[in-house]
């Protein structure tokens, strides 16, 4: 192998899951939206989860809130499994006016595909308004780099 195709091969995995999840975010009311996530099957369905709860706390600081309450929730897992067909290999021996053979079968390559599914429901509080108290703080669940994640808009990794 070339050094470049060596690179590329070490590199493959890693972009794989630079980019496993995708969330949306529809604004329902002044203080109401809902947050949908879909994450590669190597997020599991907790991946999505923590995906969904980041894009809902980058939507609650880019609507002008502090802090938000998820208020209803939904999953799925769309993940499945296939193999691609295999193969069989014969070899034989003639003797004796007979034919002694023996097949040999090579299953196909698993494929696994689809994806975690989660859907939140989220009401937005202000610092201070009734409610808020309860309120998960969004720019705590984010961590230091808040801002950097609420000017990117989106959370792509659930890594």
């Amino acid at each position: 192998m070339t050094d470049a195709r060596l690179v590329c091969a070490a590199l493959l995995p890693a972009l794989a899951l630079a980019a496993c999840s995708s969330s949306s975010a529809v604004r329902t009311s002044s203080d109401t939206a809902i947050i949908q996530t879909s994450a590669a099957p190597v997020c599991r369905g907790s991946g999505a989860a923590q995906v969904a709860q980041k894009q809902a706390a980058i939507e609650t600081i880019k609507a002008g809130y502090d802090r938000y309450i998820i208020v209803d929730a939904r999953s799925a897992n769309n993940v499945r499994m296939m193999e691609t067909p295999g193969s069989v290999q014969t070899t034989g021996v003639v003797q004796g006016g007979f034919y002694n053979a023996t097949s040999t079968y090579r299953p196909g390559v698993p494929v696994v595909y689809g994806t975690h599914d989660q859907a939140f429901a989220i009401r937005m509080f202000h610092n201070g308004e009734p409610g808020a108290e309860q309120a998960v703080p969004a720019r705590e669940m984010l961590g230091e780099n808040w801002a950097d994640l609420v000017k990117a808009g989106r959370v792509n990794t659930c890594m």
